[in-house]
């Protein structure tokens, strides 16, 4: 299954169905989030970009290098600076880029808005960082305390961005699409009578018997 193909096909994967199977070290922290509403789910390969405090150079030379489909996930570790404005979302859009994942802000939030843009991040300032510090493109970073791949497959909705590792994304996959298709043919009936049992077998195993 080509890159892109798999990206595509995780679209249809909800971030919780994710986050049951991979566990919270692939989830990214709740201070990265959609910065606008309702947020299409979107889904793509990594293209990793780490920016130093204050500048935003290699985010806007990641416009024009990463290939479309991809999800830009940005390392920046910096809220008093933005990573980017409406253009540079704008350029990105044009050119195919899925979305931005940041662990920073932005700005020009309205016209990001507006063009249907997706941003995951921290906030928006309207201060804008510099371009002055090189910094690193496809190496591995660390977005919302998570350690992401170029190539790792990013699903990101309004409950959250996980990621998945490019080594295990046909296995995960297709665990996700097993898990979904069970609960499709679970009733409300059956799941509180699964769930009340495995409540009470809890309580039971740490001595509470109210």
């Amino acid at each position: 299954m080509s890159m892109r193909n798999a990206a595509d096909e995780f679209a249809e994967i909800p971030s919780t169905t994710l986050a049951d199977l991979l566990g919270r070290a692939q989830v990214m922290d709740i201070g990265v989030l959609p910065l606008w509403q309702p947020v299409p789910r979107v889904a793509g390969p990594a293209f990793t970009v780490r920016c130093p405090p204050g500048d935003n150079l290699m985010l806007h030379a990641a416009i024009y290098r990463a290939a479309p489909g991809s999800v830009i996930v940005v390392e920046s570790g910096d809220v008093d600076y933005a990573l980017a404005g409406g253009n540079v979302c704008a350029i990105a859009q044009r050119r195919g880029v899925a979305a931005f994942v940041a662990d920073g802000v932005i700005r020009d939030l309205g016209e990001v808005r507006e063009a249907g843009f997706p941003v995951f991040a921290r906030g928006v300032i309207p201060v804008p960082g510099t371009k002055k510090a090189i910094g690193t493109l496809g190496e591995p970073v660390r977005c919302g305390g998570v350690l992401v791949h170029s190539g790792d497959v990013v699903v990101a909705d309004e409950e959250g961005v996980v990621v998945t590792p490019a080594a295990r994304r046909d296995e995960v996959l297709a665990a996700a699409r097993a898990k979904l298709a069970e609960e499709e043919t679970q009733s409300l009936d059956d799941w509180e009578e699964q769930h009340r049992a495995r409540v009470e077998k809890a309580l039971l195993e740490q001595g509470f018997t109210g």
